[in-house]
Parts: structure tokens; sequence; C-alpha cells
């Protein structure tokens, strides 16, 4: 048997490993990978090219791995380093973060290569990594008596039902019930944003730029945030098969939709136009208010409502997540937080992807096939730009020494 000495020296290795100090570092590198290689295969699958047999089939997989796959990976990665910062106790590192890693990576597999295997494994691994995210993330929370960070918790419970429901809907060959879970978790982590976003876009821009920062209004906040928090729960019981007037979540999305745009209207966006950082954020933020009008909309028939979520996802989450991960990665590596060469094009063409996306088919529904493949191709570029620049740094010591 090992010493325990041998042990300890392999996990003190492994801690010392720049990959292994936070969870940002792992986490947004391989999501950035995963979402160009797992995009690269719809494009393939829109082309009449099939280079995968997925657990649940190419549609499924596609729907499911953009929001369990490479959306998960990025809020894993920023929560599991914010929480450090906001409990001042250690995060996850070393061997129990590449464990994690470990496991997401496992389900990202199965996923992709069910190998024949009994369909309870794929599931099984697949689910369990949400709630281990929630589980270390509960430990700090508590431990340090942080209450105001419970609110993420409840959301990532959420999700991993979502997930759970996913999965009954592929075993049931339930498409509508793959489609109201798939929408739950597209709104859940929504409202993660407008709660992140709340909490850093308008510090960020005003200590940027010197501005002076616009205190909150108690009654807008609690209106922005508790809109979007009554239209997930709306969905849940939607999900759950529960039947709604279809005029009560397109009001609910109506208000969350005005609130978070005059929300937004007070953080100092139009000052930003000269960081792409900064703009970035407000940018994906006002796709949020966008994506829930635009899905009020078509609730009311005028579209589908495919494309208001295709507001939120591209628009609102890949951009959201291409600002935060260009902006951690250099902050918590002991870099300095400018915007390296080609990250703004890198933003501007996610935005552009999610205008093609949503609002232009939604007014010129007869560009499909051609406009489909454009916003994937745009997507892919904005990310490998980001891999470019950011693998290196990801995989590298801080400069100045210290952890992180």
């Amino acid at each position: 048997m090992p010493s325990s000495s041998s042990s300890f020296v392999r996990l003190s290795t492994l801690t010392r490993l720049p990959v292994a100090r936070l969870a940002f570092r792992p986490f947004f590198l391989l999501a950035a990978l995963f979402g160009v290689l797992s995009l690269g295969v719809w494009f393939a699958f829109w082309h009449g090219l099939i280079l995968l047999r997925p657990y649940g089939g190419l549609m499924f997989w596609h729907q499911h791995e953009m929001l369990f796959g490479f959306a998960a990976a990025v809020v894993a990665g920023f929560l599991l380093t914010a929480v450090q910062n906001w409990t001042g106790l250690p995060s996850l590192k070393g061997g129990s973060l590449l464990a994690l890693v470990g496991l997401w990576l496992a389900g990202r597999l199965l996923m992709a290569f069910p190998l024949g295997l009994p369909t309870w494994l794929p599931v099984l691994v697949d689910l369990a990594f949400l709630p281990v995210v929630a589980g270390v993330m509960a430990m700090l929370v508590i431990e340090a008596k942080r209450w105001r960070n419970l609110i993420f918790l409840p959301a990532l419970g959420l999700l991993a039902i979502a997930n759970l429901v996913m999965h009954l809907g592929v075993s049931s060959g339930d498409a509508e019930l793959i489609r109201q879970a798939s929408y739950l978790a597209v709104l859940l982590i929504a409202l993660l944003m407008v709660v992140v976003g709340g909490r850093v876009i308008a510090m960020f821009t005003a200590n940027r730029l010197g501005l002076t920062r616009k205190p909150p209004i108690p009654a807008l906040e609690y209106a922005s945030l508790g809109s979007v928090v009554l239209v997930v729960l709306c969905q849940l019981l939607v999900t759950f098969g529960v039947s709604l007037p279809g005029e009560l979540l397109t009001t609910l999305m109506g208000l969350a939709a005005v609130a978070n745009t005059v929300r937004l209207s007070r953080w100092g966006g139009l000052y930003s136009w000269r960081e792409p950082l900064l703009w970035g954020l407000h940018a994906s933020y006002a796709f949020i208010p966008v994506g829930l009008a635009m899905w009020a909309l078509a609730m009311l028939g005028l579209f589908r409502a495919e494309l208001a979520v295709h507001a939120l996802t591209i628009g609102g989450m890949s951009t959201m997540m291409l600002a935060m991960m260009a902006r951690v990665s250099l902050g918590h590596t002991g870099r300095a937080i400018r915007t390296l060469p080609g990250i703004g094009v890198a933003l501007g063409l996610v935005l552009a992807s999610a205008l093609l996306r949503a609002p232009l088919l939604a007014l010129l529904p007869q560009l499909t096939h051609w406009t489909y493949s454009l916003t994937i191709v745009l997507w892919c570029l904005a990310y490998l730009i980001f891999l470019f620049h950011y693998t290196g740094p990801l995989l590298s010591p801080r400069p100045d020494g210290q952890d992180g």
C-alpha cells in the first residue's frame, strides 16, 4: 500500500498544477473547446453528415449538451471560483477539482458515445455533476454564513431537475417533455445571468470608466429579479404538466422584459462602447429582455418560441459567458484586465450570430438553411479566438506566483 506521505506528495503535486488551482481554469478551457467541437458536429449534421450516434439522438444531444455540457461547465467554473471570493474560504482545487472535471468529461463522453452500455449509466454520470457543484457551493456558503449566496443553490437544484426531466423525456419518447424541460433550463440560466449581471455589470462599468454608480432602486431590483423568478416557477409547473393560462406567462415575460430593460439602462452601458469587455456584458444582458419579449410574442403566435430561446442562449448566455470568461481568466491569473486583440471581434461575432438566429429569422423566416449555418460558423470563430488567446494563460502559473 502507498504510504500516507507519498499520497500527500501526489495531492500536493496536483494542487500545484496551474490548471487545478481554481475551477475557472479547466472548466472555461474545456467549455470553449467542447462548444466548438459539438457545434462542429451539429454543423455537419445540418449538412447531411452523421458524425455521431449519441445517446438520445442528435437533436436531443445538441439541445442537451449546449445546456448541460457547455453552459453547465461555464456556470460551474464561475461559481466555484466566485464562491471563494464571496466566502473567504478556499474553493475546490487540486485532485478534488480534477475529479469533478473528470466527472464532467465522463458525462460528455458517455452522452456522445454510449457504446451499448445500459442506458442508466450515461444518465447517472451526467446527472451527478450539478448536484456535486451545488454541494460544494452549499458547504462553503453555509460555513461562511454568507446567506445572500444561497440563491444559487435552488437554481442549481432546479437545473439538475430539468436535466433529469430531459432524460425522462428520452426514456419515455416524450418530445414535448424534453422541450419543456429544456425551456426550464434556459430560463434558469437566464435567472442566473440576471443575478450575476446585477452584481457585477454596473460595478465593472463604474470602476473601469470612473463613473458614479447609480444606487439601485429596491423596487426595480425586486421587480427585475422577482419577475424572472415567477417566469421560472411558471415554466416549472408547465414542465410537470400543470396547465396555466397562456396570458399569465405572456404577461410575466413582458413585465420581466420591461423591468430588466429599465434596470440595464441605469448601468452606464452607453459609455462603454470603447471597452469590449464592458459592452459585451451590457449587450449580453440586453438580450435577456429581448429574448423574454420575443418569447411573449411567440406565445401570441407571431413566430416560433425557438427563436426567442436562441435569443437567450446565443445573445444572452453565450455572449455573457464569453465576456465573463475573458475577464475572469485575466484577473484570476494575475494579468491586467484588458481586451486582448480580437476579443472585441469575438464578442461581435457571437452577437451577430444571435441577431441572425433570432430577430432576423423572426422577421424573415424564409432565410433558414444558410442562415443557420452562418450562425454556427460565427459562434465557433468567436470561441476559437478565445481559445487562441486564453489556452496559454489558463494552463500557466500566475506571473505573480500567487495561488489562483
